[in-house]
């Protein structure tokens, strides 16, 4: 597998929040608490973007190759016109505004934030649509595939669909013991895989024929030098789109880790980074995988370094290995 630290001119000034691929190239829209959204091309390593915001940018996401958003510490809503560099502002919320969204189903902004709410911006409309109010807690992590829209708040996950949000089609209040860090949805099958501050990933998986349903938690942190399991929360999750089941970690303590849904297994364990992992990202394809090492404002202790990008292109033998000849996509 090969690796390599992403090159910026004006480096990153502060914790990178978000790293995402575009739909259908290898451009990566990164966020973060320096107020800039970045936009750089992977395939010739050369920034394409640079814009600058009044808050702290604290997640980001792509509307299309051209068009993207982002949500700020002051509660803005963003959007930002890729090929000009011109951003207008669509909305706030009444605090910090944490996670954005954006659905191709319905054409709407999706956001959440410390106010307890989710919103959903129309962009073809004149007014906003708030789906819910009053929830149990601040919404720190969602995430979105097609209809379903699934939200962490506190150690519960809901999920619903974008067509009818009067109220929840599920709701797992007892997802886990402890606080959820973070909430990524499966591409190619309805289900989800939570990551908590503990150390452990809970999975629910259901495909279409419904005879490999599969729900199980196990602990995917580090061990100490004295051999001893610790505990280090996991802050991100992403899921491979093109081999079913395969699926990588990124944790506190600086460890990538990918692994097998269907097998319970780890398949490697990239190089430990100096920093947290805050970020990670597959491109479109499942061949590129992107790892953004940052301190991520979650723990009083950790020991601020610069943040980086790397990249990984992905092993053509490895992911003959993995997937076995087939993909996510047949």
């Amino acid at each position: 597998m090969n690796g390599s630290c992403l090159e910026f001119k004006n480096p990153i000034r502060d914790a990178i929040s978000r790293i995402r691929f575009a739909p259908h190239s290898n451009n990566l829209l990164i966020s973060s608490w320096d107020s800039s959204l970045r936009l750089h091309e992977v395939d010739c390593s050369k920034l394409r973007l640079e814009a600058s915001s009044e808050a702290a940018l604290l997640d980001c996401c792509f509307q299309e190759e051209s068009v993207a958003f982002s949500a700020g510490s002051d509660g803005s809503i963003t959007r930002f016109d890729l090929q000009s560099g011109i951003s207008n502002k669509i909305g706030n919320h009444d605090d910090i505004a944490t996670c954005v969204e954006y659905s191709t189903e319905t054409r709407q902004v999706i956001t959440a934030g410390f106010d307890k709410k989710i919103i959903a911006w129309d962009m073809f409309g004149a007014k906003p649509l708030v789906l819910l109010k009053n929830l149990d807690a601040e919404v720190e992590s969602m995430s979105l595939s097609r209809f379903e829209l699934i939200v962490a708040v506190g150690s519960s996950v809901d999920i619903y669909d974008l067509r009818n949000l009067d109220q929840s089609v599920q709701s797992n209040e007892s997802c886990m013991d402890v606080p959820i860090r973070c909430v990524s949805s499966i591409p190619y099958c309805k289900g989800y895989a939570v990551g908590s501050v503990d150390g452990r990933i809970k999975l629910e998986i259901s495909y279409p024929s419904g005879s490999n349903n599969m729900g199980y938690m196990f602990r995917c942190h580090p061990k100490s030098r004295d051999g001893r399991k610790h505990v280090v929360p996991v802050n991100d999750i992403a899921f491979n789109p093109l081999i079913s089941g395969v699926f990588v970690t990124g944790d506190n303590a600086g460890y990538i880790t990918a692994w097998d849904a269907t097998t319970r297994r780890r398949h490697f364990e990239l190089p430990s980074c100096s920093n947290s992992i805050a970020s990670l990202a597959y491109n479109h394809g499942g061949q590129i995988l992107a790892v953004a090492s940052s301190h991520t404002y979650q723990e009083a202790t950790e020991i601020e370094k610069p943040p980086q990008i790397f990249v990984h292109k992905l092993d053509e033998s490895y992911l003959r290995s993995v997937s076995g000849g087939s993909s996510s996509r047949k």
